[in-house]
């Protein structure tokens, strides 16, 4: 690779990294116009496996305003982001595969006495992304929810 392609490359981690983050700050602020600003014309997710609807940006957005309203306090974190780019018309790095884990603590706006989260769940994410004139957007979100711990859930202790 030549130190132009090589540069390049790093450029659209970097653009690729700024989506995901973008992606959790929108659904952790509640900022729906800028959750939807995120996708293309066409992209849709899929939170079915946590419970969810799959849909359109529009529709699903929509489904995560009233879903996540009761709860006051909201952090995704993403992390493990595996970034692969891809084919489209012959053009290279027009496409870009990711998946990445995800846990999220929540806490419900009407208990302001505990600090421990009322929900907690964890799984995994795959975007779909692809390179638009405005820059990277997401075509495609799908959820993998593989756990979830509910405040009336003992489950294992909290470890300081």
């Amino acid at each position: 690779m030549t130190q132009r392609v090589e540069l390049a490359n790093v450029m659209d981690r970097l653009a690729v990294d700024d989506l995901i983050t973008d992606y959790a700050g929108a659904v952790d602020d509640g900022d729906w116009d800028g959750y939807r600003g995120l996708f293309t014309p066409d992209g849709r997710a899929d939170y079915r496996s946590a419970g969810g609807i799959e849909g359109d940006a529009g529709q699903v957005a929509e489904w995560l305003a009233e879903s996540l309203g009761p709860f006051s306090t909201r952090q995704h974190l993403i992390v493990n982001r595996r970034v692969r780019f891809g084919l489209l018309e012959r053009d290279t790095g027009d496409t870009a595969q990711v998946r990445a884990d995800y846990v999220n603590p929540m806490r419900r706006a009407a208990d302001t006495g505990s600090v421990v989260p009322d929900f907690v769940g964890g799984g995994r994410y795959a975007f779909g992304l692809l390179r638009t004139a405005e820059g990277w957007r997401l075509r495609e979100v799908v959820v993998q929810e593989k756990w979830r711990r509910l405040p009336d859930d003992p489950g294992a202790g909290v470890i300081n």
